[in-house]
């Protein structure tokens, strides 16, 4: 069968840049699912998309479906003939429904029964009649939140459709889509070369609109971009912040890039380059420019769409615009700093945090309570977690902060420095937040370990003490988030400390704010237990080891750590997966049968070989093992307990547990016992699945 290159563009006006890229590969994956339901079989599919354009290449695509079969099935061979085989009525009115002769019935085997049947050759439709339909589902079906109609079009899409081209090879396929008649007529840059451009056949897109300033292709026009931006950078020994939603965005937003380097006073170089970065990128799409040490500098890329002939035009004028926007962030910096921090107090005495639990500033005394009753497990001085505490909401109530929201906490480690406090101080005013997201950097400041826990710890328990505490989806103060973040700033900083305890501390400063402190205590420890699974499935823990080690349910979030890590290296063993073999049937056995608390193995009751030997092994590894529990470092103990694997595979073929002597039965018991107490002084690993 013959194989074609289709060619399927949609011309529009300037298409959501944000959702530009989503549409294309969305378009591509509604075409492929259209084809392939069709049984047109094709190579490759090539999508591109810039701001006024959506296409597609399909290359060798079969010229027509397969010609198939269809089975019509009728009545049973039994009832379709008579005895003398002549056909019966049944027969004769399926012949009839179906339009055929005697000479044209088949039969097949249904089960157990012969049926007659009609098989109808199906001829296969063409390329040309399947895609039109296939390429219109697929722009019905793509993910767009507000469609537009435009004029007396009744079709819509996200924006107006202006043209639409439709070839095979170098043929135009018949075809009306989103109410366009498809053609062989595309349009090149708006500005520079807006006259209709004729293509010659599906392979010469790419060309031809390269030749009229247009890259269709997405990933080439941002690999322009890329380079232009470096190049600029380089110039002036920099680096260019590209984040990876900008770079999309700008690479949507041009047909034809020409990047260009401005400047801005230096003098705006005083105010918190956070602000600077946010306004130039979010407000003017701007790439800015730091120095080897993430220090920003005084210029930013612009990518134009136009290529200039006189490029400082186009440079002074973004310089124009940029400047106000700079402007605005100087002047709230400068206000900021009339006013102290700590006298920004009586603002937050006016912001509510929650109704029942208060202000902003309730929440900082609680906060600074707290981080004193902290401080010497975290390490830091009660003086410097008590001035963080107390300064660490008041950037809240600043100028900048209202115009940048994602600068809390920046912004008061500015002003701190301004203020003359101590950079353990200054730093924790940022780093409460931290960490901010799944995998994000902890606070490196111990007063920032500090208050980053105490502000979490405030938030989680007070929200449970008024019975607020998340449901299904509803989690308004993301506890959830705020819960692995306390596990990790516990774990990652070693501080030795339960998870009660904690809560505990949290308690004493809401004092007879909370009513019923044991019911808080207890919903909230439980709350913060249940999110080990996520913290660890996330970092990639198999569920069998965390379920061996919640199975002792350890009180400190640390011990938890290190005996998750000694299971997970445990598991790795050769012995492992027999020992977890054995340790389940050691469970089952001392589960259907009772032995009595602290019972001593009777040594001259030993019978067997096998049963003297795991416990002379027993007696030997115990003394080594105890110190190792002791000092916490399970994964030592787990893997010299690796070595009790040969003594135990062979108690279990040489010996008879369940004995009919009522003594030896009881001491056999009590050795299994103290073998399993052994192993769950670190994990319950009868749980792990090999």
């Amino acid at each position: 069968m013959s194989k074609h290159t289709v060619l399927f563009e949609l011309g529009c006006e300037e298409l959501p840049p944000k959702s530009l890229k989503t549409l294309r590969d969305a378009l591509k994956a509604e075409t492929e699912k259209g084809l392939k339901d069709a049984g047109l079989a094709f190579d490759a599919i090539e999508a591109y998309a810039a701001p006024r354009r959506l296409a597609l290449k399909i290359v060798n695509v079969d010229a027509a479906q397969a010609d198939t079969q269809k089975r019509f099935d009728g009545p049973a061979v039994q009832a379709a003939y008579d005895a003398e085989g002549k056909p019966t009525k049944a027969l004769e009115g399926f012949m009839r429904g179906q339009g055929i002769t005697a000479d044209q019935v088949s039969t097949f085997q249904a089960g157990k029964v012969e049926k007659v049947c009609f098989l109808k050759d199906v001829k296969g439709q063409s390329l040309e009649a399947l895609l039109p339909q296939i390429l219109q589902t697929a722009l019905d079906n793509l993910p767009i939140a507000k469609r537009m109609r435009s004029a007396a079009s009744r079709t819509e899409f996200v924006r107006p459709v202006k043209w639409v081209v439709l070839l095979k090879d170098d043929q135009v396929v018949e075809a009306t889509i989103q109410d366009h008649k498809a053609g062989n007529v595309t349009y090149g840059h708006r500005f520079h070369a807006p006259e209709a451009i004729t293509l010659a056949n599906a392979d010469a897109y790419l060309d031809a609109l390269r030749a009229a300033k247009v890259v269709a292709n997405f990933e080439e026009r941002q690999a322009i971009i890329d380079q232009q931006v470096k190049a600029l950078a380089d110039e002036v020994n920099a680096i260019a912040i590209v984040p990876a939603d900008l770079r999309d965005e700008v690479t949507a937003l041009v047909e034809w890039p020409v990047a260009l380097r401005a400047n801005f006073e230096e003098r705006f170089l005083a105010v918190p380059q956070e602000a600077l970065i946010t306004t130039m990128q979010d407000n003017q799409k701007y790439f800015c420019l730091v120095n080897a040490d993430n220090k920003l500098q005084p210029y930013f890329i612009t990518v134009s769409n136009i290529e200039s002939k006189d490029p400082t035009q186009i440079i002074e004028g973004n310089e124009k615009v940029v400047r106000p926007r700079l402007s605005d962030a100087e002047f709230f910096f400068l206000q900021d700093q009339k006013q102290p921090l700590a006298s920004r107090s009586e603002k937050l005495a006016n912001m509510v945090f929650q109704a029942q639990l208060g202000t902003l500033w309730d929440k900082s005394t609680r906060i600074a309570k707290l981080a004193v009753a902290l401080a010497p497990i975290t390490g830091a001085t009660v003086a410097d977690a008590e001035k963080a505490a107390l300064l660490a909401k008041c950037d809240l109530t600043s100028e900048l902060v209202g115009e940048f929201p994602e600068l809390q906490g920046i912004a008061g480690t500015y002003y701190a420095r301004l203020e003359g406090e101590n950079d353990e101080v200054a730093e924790a005013l940022g780093e409460q937040y931290l960490p901010k997201f799944a995998g994000d950097v902890l606070p490196q400041t111990k007063t920032g370990t500090t208050i980053a826990l105490a502000d979490r710890l405030d938030t989680l328990t007070g929200i449970f003490g008024i019975g607020q505490a998340p449901t299904g989806s509803k989690d308004p103060f993301a506890l959830r988030r705020s819960a692995i973040g306390i596990l990790r700033l516990v774990t990652e900083n070693n501080l030795d400390v339960s998870i009660e305890a904690l809560i505990k501390l949290a308690l004493a400063a809401y004092g007879d704010v909370l009513k019923d402190h044991d019911k808080t205590l207890a919903d909230a420890v439980a709350f913060l237990e249940g999110r080990y699974r996520a913290k660890y499935e996330d970092q990639g823990v198999a569920i069998d080891v965390i379920q061996a080690v919640q199975a002792l349910s350890p009180k400190s979030p640390l011990d938890f750590d290190k005996r998750v890590n000694a299971v997970n290296h445990f598991r790795n063993l050769a012995e492992a997966a027999a020992l977890a073999a054995a340790n389940k049937r050691v469970a089952n056995i001392l589960a259907k049968e009772t032995t009595p608390e602290g019972a001593v193995v009777v040594e001259a009751k030993l019978v067997e070989d096998a049963e003297k030997a795991l416990f002379a092994e027993l007696q030997a590894i115990t003394p080594v093992v105890e110190p190792l529990l002791a000092a916490k470092d399970y994964t030592e103990a787990l893997s010299k307990l690796a070595a009790l694997r040969a003594p135990i595979d062979a108690f279990f073929d040489g010996v008879m547990v369940m004995a009919d002597d009522a003594e030896l039965k009881a001491n056999r018991l009590r050795l299994l016992a103290q073998l399993r107490g052994l192993f769950t002084s670190v994990a319950d690993i009868s749980v792990l699945q090999h």
